[in-house]
């Protein structure tokens, strides 16, 4: 299919977000697994890192569809916790909700002073393309854990996650955050790269 692009994701805001945050690529059809009859493929998670996660999705997802694909996988790395939740952020400590996962992280953190709370949110997006090597881009954006949530935007660990500019990812609107976070900057990283294989 000529011009369109697959988002390795069955979530349609995602796929959203992909065209909100890169409106330079126009006339680009953007689709989901499930617009392309690939809504029950799952690709099982084996990375040890947001590299290795992308990149299995895109290459799968790609074998599959013959389409030029992104895929992404991010998260959370607290630096005290060794990199903690890194590639487990989704699924930190199997539970089930995003308040309770961001209230575990609370606990682990209790008692550390606000200098050794330094963390990241990190984005990796791989790119598949016809009779090209998978391309890598990165976006990340550098804050520290707060003792308590804050904000009502966002969502994941959003509330926790203090910004340079002293408010929470949380407190951002959604145009800020497209600016400042770390899936905006992985896909204006990107960008060139997508450019260049549509050739326009």
């Amino acid at each position: 299919m000529t011009n369109a692009i697959l988002i390795a994701t069955q979530n349609p805001h995602k796929v959203q977000e992909y065209h909100d945050l890169l409106t330079d690529l126009k006339h680009i059809k953007w689709l989901s697994l499930a617009d392309i009859g690939l809504g029950d493929m799952e690709v099982e998670e084996t990375g040890t890192t947001f590299e290795q996660n992308a990149r299995l999705k895109a290459d799968a997802y790609y074998q599959a569809s013959k389409m030029l694909t992104l895929a992404d996988d991010s998260g959370l790395v607290v630096d005290y916790l060794n990199g903690e939740p890194g590639v487990y952020s989704a699924r930190y400590g199997g539970l089930k909700t995003a308040e309770a996962r961001y209230e575990l992280l609370l606990d682990n953190l209790k008692g550390v002073p606000s200098d050794r709370r330094t963390a990241r949110f990190v984005c990796t997006v791989a790119i598949a393309a016809p009779h090209q090597p998978i391309q890598i881009v990165r976006g990340s954006v550098e804050g520290w854990i707060l003792t308590k949530p804050r904000g009502i935007n966002g969502f994941g660990y959003d509330p926790v996650f203090l910004l340079p500019n002293g408010k929470s990812m949380a407190e951002l609107t959604t145009d800020e955050k497209n600016l400042m976070g770390h899936r905006g900057r992985a896909l204006r990283a990107a960008l060139p790269i997508l450019q260049e294989l549509l050739g326009i």
